[in-house]
């Protein structure tokens, strides 16, 4: 609770501890004179005028084993947990009396620690009335081992943490300390395990007091004298009561703990390991020796294996963040056999587990899963739920029934879920390109609410999954809570500089621009942090984020990366390019014709022109007339001077060439039209030779292009008639560059034409730098692959040209 003292004023006033309950910190704040109206308006609270004494808590300490919902429990417990660094101290006002001290920022945005950091002065605005008070929304928890109730087997298996043993009074356990101590050196391994477990059922608040106290610390110690002699229960309840103690997880006995435990593997039971496996876990320690005993005993006993054990091992997976290779394989095929008697929560669990431990299952058996998922969805907690979504997002299975439930499920649910389960359900429908209004629109309108109990993962990614749809909400306050989030999340950032690049490029693919989170992003301090990582992502994150600097802020006067960085980057995005992107059939193809098209290769070139966003393009420029202009110096500097004028006379032969480019005769229209010339039979030398198209498969009859297309009106009529100069943007001399895009599926939403804002920011900076973009697209020209060549001719004919 906060508090104010009143204090009269005094010749020299000084800082005065208080009794403080916990860790406290204290800050004078002066009060200034106020004129009549203030002071009768405040005279019942401040009676004596002068100084104001606040306090407020500050981080407090709550262990993970006193709460089902601890951090490392909670729906953001897959991650690493956020260690905020130290805050910069309150800035001070400019008097004399203001005293403030470092603090440690607590990611719970206490309404008293906000109070006590306020931006606002209290000497200009008077405090505001608790029934004024605009009320936070209460953090929405959740209960992560919810499916452990759903059986009584689990009871064997696992610690609920939740029921403590009934604590024992304090003098009872002073009597235990003082009877150890006299027993020192004599103490039988009964005798260790029975005090341990006696005195682990103290007062939690007193638990700090137990573990500081010699007496228990020479027990604690010898205990690992007596491993080899403890019962296989002496050992799990030894275990067990170090979990109440709340021991650290790097306390020096633990490693002896650990060997002892995995020694016996194939003593005990498969209950028995993994009860041992989820005490572990409840006391945070990393555990993998005992681990790959427990995977390789559940190898010898997997037939043995029920529903409850499969779904605990799951669980204990993916809590470890480790599974066993070989073992996924057994699994798989038991979990396909245990799918349908699973409870809906244990669905959730299973999900959870495979995504935390990174495990890679076959797509029928992941639909088998979600199958059961939607049956059950109703019956399902929101926790649940979105631990589907997390599965699906990572083995990337767009499962269509599910998705449509969500539809309906997420906008009912929404206003009583948490933020991260917000962010995860957005993620999800952003890397599955699944664009759904009804749940976008949900979202957009809950986490407003929820930002003071945003982790700075939770509003980067909230702004990279919205910025990915080109989405604007109807709620205005949804990107300026988000950016304000960031901006208040500047200490995490520093150890998790990844984040704040990800909220960045989502705020840029929305055309926003917060300009001081931006030149913090690219200052020296910062992107030294973030290539400290060695993650070749946060290269290309900061590349991209410097390319939208370069060209949305012509004028841009703040920090950029050095021009060794960009070149490098460059390069290795180019060489990736020219493995990968540069050699896909429908590019190559594309490049091809294009040259057929236009008179040779000295007229495409293939390059990344804004390498920034990532991806090639094929340029063709032309000049005022339409007729094409040599863009690609290698071909130029390698064709000799005779090609380069029999090239010339070849583009611009024939009564009916189109400005520029492939000469159309009647004989080739008619080819086109799949007609025949009246005057003049058809002559199969005539035709044009397709070329073979690497990577595709001959269609019926072993033949590549010998179907025909059914060319439209509009396409007749395009070859049939020269385009003039149309509305393109062209140069001082009058020269118009084209950006031809061979684009797929994954530059768009599903099922939608609506572009993916990575590629939609690509269009608008090609149009900023001055070219017209040609698309390609992936229904139209991936079934041409197939056909003959005249029919691509005539394609990209009408693309070219209509567009200039």
């Amino acid at each position: 609770m906060a508090a104010s003292l009143l204090c009269r004023r005094v010749p020299r006033l000084r800082w005065r501890p208080v009794l403080r309950k916990d860790f406290t910190e204290a800050q004078l704040v002066p009060v200034p004179p106020q004129d009549e109206r203030e002071v009768s308006h405040h005279q019942e609270a401040s009676p004596q005028g002068g100084y104001r004494l606040c306090y407020n808590p500050s981080t407090y300490h709550h262990s993970a084993r006193n709460s089902a919902t601890s951090p490392s429990q909670t729906e953001g417990g897959e991650d690493k947990q956020c260690l905020y660094a130290q805050a910069p101290s309150w800035r001070q006002q400019s008097d004399l009396y203001s005293v403030s001290c470092l603090r440690h920022i607590c990611s719970s945005n206490s309404p008293l620690l906000a109070l006590a950091l306020n931006k606002g002065s209290e000497r200009e605005t008077p405090a505001a009335s608790p029934s004024h008070r605009k009320a936070t929304v209460p953090e929405v928890r959740v209960d992560p081992r919810a499916f452990l109730k759903g059986r009584p087997v689990y009871a064997s298996t696992t610690l609920d943490l939740t029921r403590r043993p009934e604590p024992i009074e304090w003098e009872e356990a002073v009597s235990l300390l003082q009877k150890a101590e006299v027993s020192t050196g004599r103490m039988t391994p009964s005798d260790v395990s029975r005090f341990l477990v006696e005195i682990s059922r103290s007062h939690p608040d007193k638990m700090p007091l137990v573990r500081s106290d010699q007496r228990f610390v020479v027990v604690l110690e010898d205990s690992v004298e007596h491993l080899g002699l403890f019962t296989q229960l002496q050992l799990l309840d030894v275990l067990r009561s170090l979990v109440w103690l709340e021991v650290p997880s790097a306390h020096a006995v633990l490693p002896q703990y650990e060997a002892e435990l995995s020694r016996r593997a194939d003593q005990m039971s498969l209950q028995q390991l993994l009860l041992a496996a989820d005490l572990w876990r409840s006391i945070g320690r990393r555990v993998p020796e005992f681990l790959q005993s427990l995977y390789e005993s559940v190898c010898l006993n997997l037939e043995q294996m029920g529903v409850a054990e499969l779904v605990q091992l799951l669980y204990v997976m993916g809590e470890s963040r480790q599974c066993s290779r070989k073992l996924i394989h057994s699994v798989e095929k038991l979990l396909v056999r245990r799918v349908p008697q699973l409870y809906p929560e244990e669905v959730g669990a299973v999900c959870l587990g495979l995504f935390k431990s990174q495990t890679s299952i076959s797509n029928g058996t992941v639909t088998r899963i979600i199958d059961k998922a939607h049956s059950v969805v109703g019956e399902m907690s929101d926790f649940a739920m979105v631990n589907v979504l997390k599965y699906l997002r990572f083995s990337y299975l767009y499962h269509t029934a599910w998705l449509d439930a969500m539809a309906q499920e997420v906008p009912a649910r929404a206003p009583g879920m948490g933020v991260q389960g917000l962010m995860h359900v957005a993620l999800a429908c952003s890397a599955l390109h699944y664009h759904n209004d009804k749940i976008l629109f949900a979202i957009a309108e809950r986490v407003p609410s929820l930002v003071p109990h945003c982790r700075s993962k939770d509003a980067c990614k909230l702004l990279w999954s919205f910025g990915t749809f080109g989405f604007l909400p109807d709620n205005p306050s949804f990107y300026p809570s988000l950016t304000e989030a960031l901006r208040s999340k500047k200490a995490e950032f520093r150890r998790y500089p990844e984040h704040l690049l990800t909220g960045l490029l989502g705020l840029a693919f929305v055309s926003q621009f917060p300009e001081d989170l931006i030149a913090f992003a690219l200052s020296p301090h910062f992107v030294s942090l973030a290539l400290k990582s060695k993650q070749m992502e946060l290269k290309k994150d900061l590349f991209t984020l410097d390319g939208v600097v370069a060209l949305e802020f012509p004028g841009w006067s703040g920090p950029r990366l050095s021009p060794e960085l960009r070149e490098e980057v460059k390069e290795r995005l180019w060489n990736y390019a020219q493995s990968d992107l540069c050699q896909k059939p429908e590019v190559r193809e594309a490049e091809s014709a294009l040259q057929d098209l236009l008179g040779g290769e000295q007229f495409v070139v293939k390059r990344m022109i804004l390498p920034h966003t990532r991806s090639i393009d094929l340029e063709v420029h032309f000049d005022s007339t339409g007729r094409p202009i040599p863009v690609n110096p290698a071909s130029r500097a390698a064709t000799s001077p005779q090609d380069s004028r029999a090239s010339e006379r070849a583009s611009h032969q024939g009564s009916e060439r189109m400005n520029g480019g492939v000469t159309i005769t009647e004989q080739l229209f008619a080819q086109l039209t799949n007609t025949r010339k009246p005057s003049e039979p058809f002559s199969p030398a005539a035709a044009v030779t397709p070329a073979p198209v690497p990577g595709l498969r001959p269609v019926e009859g072993g033949r590549l292009f010998d179907t025909g297309l059914d060319l439209s009106t509009d396409i007749i009529n395009s070859l049939a008639r020269p385009r003039g100069r149309g509305s393109a943007p062209q140069d001082s001399e009058g020269t118009v560059k084209l950006a031809i895009q061979v684009v797929n599926r994954n530059h768009y939403c599903y099922r939608s034409q609506k572009m993916l804002g990575l590629h939609a920011m690509k269009r608008r900076h090609l149009k900023v730098a001055g070219y017209r973009v040609v698309e390609l697209s992936h229904q139209e020209w991936v079934p041409l692959l197939r056909k003959r060549r005249a029919e691509k001719l005539a394609y990209l004919h009408c693309k070219i040209y209509n567009s200039l």
